[in-house]
């Protein structure tokens, strides 16, 4: 009598089926767990989407400032606070600033503001105590950005705080000279408050 063979073609086909199966879901996971460890490598983190905001917010107020207002300045129009209603041109801190309430139109729940702990307008001071100690480190440290997460409206939030100086004698003269500012002794390179920097995350 001839040896049986130890399994037939159809258990063989079922148990073959199950071990692919199985390499499969394997497989699966291993890619799935390889695919998120390299998607939270290439996440940029919110520190470093806060300096590229930064550097763009910084760059286009320096380009205002050289190559819009100093040029108009020789053509007899003037930046000044009340461009609104005058001829002239907003002040570089109020180009940032009206690029910072236009963003916020637009619903993103991201802003960027100028404030200060020696505002000339009261409502350019700190919103909260987080940001009171933001804008107080960064007036002891400028070169270190302060940093941290808020909870608000039931959403979580990164913000960043970066030393907002005075690069040019204009700025040094409008707030030395205007009439409300609490301070009249600052110098070229002081740092005159911070700029605000406020996102969303982990959404």
């Amino acid at each position: 009598m001839e040896n049986q063979p130890f399994m037939n073609r159809p258990s063989m086909v079922v148990l073959g089926a199950i071990a692919f199966a199985f390499l499969a879901v394997v497989f699966f996971w291993v890619f799935k767990l390889a695919l998120r460890d390299r998607m939270q490598t290439d996440m940029v983190s919110a520190e470093k989407v806060a300096t590229f905001i930064h550097a763009i917010l910084e760059s286009d107020r320096t380009n205002y400032t050289e190559n819009v207002v100093s040029k108009l300045k020789r053509e007899g129009i003037d930046a000044h606070e009340h461009w609104k209603n005058e001829r002239g041109v907003p002040l570089p801190a109020q180009f940032l600033m009206e690029s910072g309430r236009l963003v916020a139109l637009k619903d993103l729940n991201f802003s960027f503001r100028l404030a200060s702990l020696n505002p000339i307008y009261v409502w350019n001071g700190p919103n909260s105590d987080r940001e009171r100690v933001g804008l107080s480190t960064v007036q002891n440290n400028p070169v270190q950005p302060h940093y941290g997460f808020i909870n608000k409206n039931g959403m979580r939030f990164f913000q960043a705080i970066y030393a907002d100086r005075a690069v040019s004698q204009a700025c040094v003269d409008c707030h030395n000279n205007h009439p409300n500012s609490p301070r009249r002794d600052l110098k070229l390179n002081d740092v005159l408050g911070g700029i605000v920097i406020t996102f969303p995350v982990g959404e």
